[in-house]
């Protein structure tokens, strides 16, 4: 697979492992270290693209699965691309499926050529192998894509996590030549990264990133496999371990990775690229992110507590509103509640990168990394 010139990362600046970057993408420049706030069903629950760009999002996440399943690719293709179809125009990256082969476990079937899910909407049955997926990303128009790949538990065995690993590979294989074949019939620029996994098992990580590396001239590179069952030190440990193994001259996409102590510890072992679904979810369940931890808007001290979610943050929610207000919100249901502390979690996110940013670009990263996470593990106060 060539690489594409319409693609292109430059590292502005480093400060141990972490680095600043811009990659540039058909639909604009994203500022590295990013967090990708997640439009699973191209949207970030409760947020308006424009809320989006209030808050700083430079790109964002939609998933290939559940777009097949509804509306359908081939309906999004029809009407202009997922670019025109939610209304963003700034970049897009596309998850292949592959994390619903872990998250579906129950619903679906793992073969050599592919997998067969079972629709947890209808119960409708949908093959899916590589091939298709990257049909599927295609049809969408996401400015990168990922391969399809076997996910397993994170303190999956030796052999198990060989078998997945050994297996992305080989699937990584067709979806090379079907996104070449699919480029070769028009122009549609899409990034494809690789998605490097292995488990916890320090040989595998290490065989499959060198196996990859090998393949192509890649715009980035995926950490697939972590943040899913495993223990932070192990998921901290494979990024150590990944970092040199790498290339320098490449983004690095930890996937499924957005609590604030992780994207850090990422951002400190070379990671440029992470998305999750935390700040909405945990928006909507009434936990916001602050300076000092989380915090949650249900306690009953909060009730005539006239303070913002945190006071350092200068997101729409902390700038109008307290946290007396907010309970009430969440407590009587109000849908407003929940817009406001998504859009304060994903807003606390972005900003974390860009102080990371200005961070390494200083050359004070590691201590700027130290006073936060000692913050952020002192909590508000002992029952948050």
């Amino acid at each position: 697979m060539e690489s594409n010139p319409i693609f292109r990362f430059d590292v502005n600046a480093s400060s141990g492992a972490a680095r600043s970057g811009t990659f540039v993408t058909p639909h604009g420049a994203v500022q590295t270290p990013v967090f990708m706030p997640v439009g699973t069903l191209g949207t970030v629950k409760a947020l308006d693209p424009d809320d989006l760009v209030g808050a700083g999002a430079e790109i964002v996440l939609a998933n290939a699965y559940h777009l097949h399943l509804r509306p359908g690719d081939e309906v999004i293709r029809e009407l202009g691309g997922l670019h025109k179809f939610m209304a963003w125009n700034r970049p897009i990256l596309t998850d292949s499926g592959g994390f619903q082969v872990f998250s579906l476990e129950g619903l679906r079937r793992v073969d050599e050529d592919g997998v067969e899910f079972r629709s947890h909407i209808d119960g409708s049955r949908h093959r899916f192998t590589p091939e298709s997926v990257i049909e599927i990303q295609r049809n969408l128009g996401a400015d990168v894509i990922m391969q399809f790949d076997h996910v397993i538990p994170g303190q999956s065995t030796f052999s198990e996590s060989q078998e997945a690993s050994d297996r992305s590979i080989r699937w990584l294989e067709r979806c090379v030549t079907a996104h070449s074949e699919l480029q070769a019939q028009g122009p549609k620029p899409q990034a494809l990264f690789p998605i490097v996994q292995g488990g916890i098992h320090a040989e595998l990580r290490k065989q499959a990133a060198r196996t990859i590396a090998g393949m192509s001239d890649w715009h980035g590179t995926a950490i697939g496999g972590l943040s899913v069952g495993e223990s932070k030190p192990d998921m901290y440990a494979m990024l150590e371990l990944l970092h040199p193994e790498l290339p320098q001259d490449r983004p690095r996409y930890l996937m499924g990775v957005g609590f604030p102590e992780d994207l850090i510890e990422g951002v400190r072992r070379g990671v440029d690229l992470f998305d999750c679904v935390a700040p909405t979810r945990m928006g909507r369940n009434g936990t916001a992110f602050s300076s000092t931890g989380r915090l949650n808007i249900k306690r009953a001290d909060f009730r005539t507590d006239p303070r913002p979610i945190d006071e350092a943050c200068d997101c729409a929610a902390c700038r109008r509103f307290s946290r007396a207000y907010l309970r009430h919100l969440y407590v009587s249901d109000e849908i407003l509640g929940l817009r406001l502390l998504s859009l304060h979690n994903v807003h606390f996110l972005v900003s974390l990168m860009r102080g990371a940013r200005a961070a390494i670009e200083a050359g004070a990263f590691d201590s700027w990394a130290s006073e936060w996470l000692l913050r952020l593990a002192s909590g508000p106060d002992p029952e948050t």
